[in-house]
């Protein structure tokens, strides 16, 4: 990389004494960024809104390409429910919305907060994997609580019948559809995304918002994986037991209950939260080995009227998380 001489007081000024010559192509590149565009608030702003749109959309379409392919249909939550052109396109403008609605705002207004706690953004080099990785674990580790928590807050009365309602619109998800809620709960459950770094940040002052983009990138591929209805004999969750992934979370849209964390299953386990769905999965596993000398037509069918009673009971769910109050009780109507 040859940096700019026409703007050596922009380099001096951000980067006094750096020896460039000792940096990386992806933090000469880094450095070029933030130089070229002369302000680290547009500079940071810009590239994090860039990143989540491009790996959101990179990471959507090659479940939009599967989903119209036949042969994948075996791995298939609920094979039949495929998402139509229609509804993946009304879908991606409901997100679209979201993200220059609540999410752009949000994202402008990250760099100076984040400055504000300590956090490194335009500086370099850039920590090292081995500082990096506890750093993104602990942040799985309290978005996954953060999550859990709210999302249940969000089954209940109003919350569901005003915010959360949206995002259940689909019983099969599909991996557009990660991001397809109302913008409160977008605002909601995103604050567990982003507040983890910025409670880090803010008690360790040792931070640097690469560390941040690299969470970014893992949660959106868990949350676009786990609304994507596929569940392949290479999944995480089949290597490692405690990840979620999309068998985990498809049972939560199917039926309407249980499973309201994002990326680890511990706290449905502990809670109890995740009965229901235990109970489907040793219904299917028995019924499979009694029927072992069945046909696959029979199996098929067999599964079909499960997932429809499991269907049909989260309905009734649905509708008596709508009629209760926020904290649990009975919505009082007025007459």
């Amino acid at each position: 990389m040859v940096f700019n001489a026409t703007t050596p007081s922009l380099y001096d000024e951000m980067y006094p004494g750096q020896d460039f010559g000792s940096l990386s192509w992806l933090e000469q590149q880094w450095v070029h960024w933030y130089v070229s565009i002369g302000n680290p608030v547009i500079a940071t702003g810009l590239m994090s809104f860039l990143l989540h749109e491009i790996v959101y959309f990179g990471r959507a379409i090659p479940w939009i390409i599967i989903d119209s392919m036949p042969y994948f249909r075996q791995w298939k939550l609920q094979p039949k429910k495929i998402p139509t052109a229609a509804e993946q396109w009304e879908c991606t403008k409901t997100v679209l919305f979201s993200h220059f609605t609540i999410e752009l705002p949000l994202i402008w207004l990250f760099h100076p907060t984040a400055e504000a706690l300590g956090m490194s953004t335009y500086q370099v080099p850039f920590p090292s994997l081995k500082t990096m990785a506890p750093q993104v674990f602990l942040f799985f580790f309290f978005e996954d609580f953060f999550h859990f928590v709210a999302h249940q807050a969000l089954h209940t009365g109003v919350l569901y019948k005003h915010i959360h309602k949206i995002h259940h619109k689909y019983s099969a998800p599909f991996g557009l559809a990660a991001e397809y809620a109302h913008p409160a709960e977008v605002f909601i459950l995103g604050a567990g995304t982003i507040l983890g770094p910025l409670v880090y940040c803010f008690f360790t002052r040792s931070l640097h918002i690469i560390t941040v983009y690299l969470w970014i990138v893992l949660r959106l591929f868990q949350a676009i994986d786990a609304h994507s209805g596929y569940d392949f004999p290479w999944s995480l969750h089949n290597i490692v037991p405690f990840w979620s992934g999309a068998e985990h979370h498809d049972f939560h849209h199917m039926a309407f209950t249980n499973n309201f964390s994002t990326s680890f299953r511990w706290w449905d386990r502990i809670f109890g939260t995740d009965d229901k769905y235990r109970a489907y999965r040793a219904r299917v596993k028995a019924a499979k080995k009694a029927m072992k000398n069945a046909s696959a037509d029979d199996i098929r069918k067999f599964e079909e009227n499960l997932m429809n009673e499991v269907e049909a009971e989260g309905i009734i769910a649905e509708k008596e998380a709508e009629s209760r109050g926020t904290f649990g009780g009975k919505t009082v109507k007025v007459q």
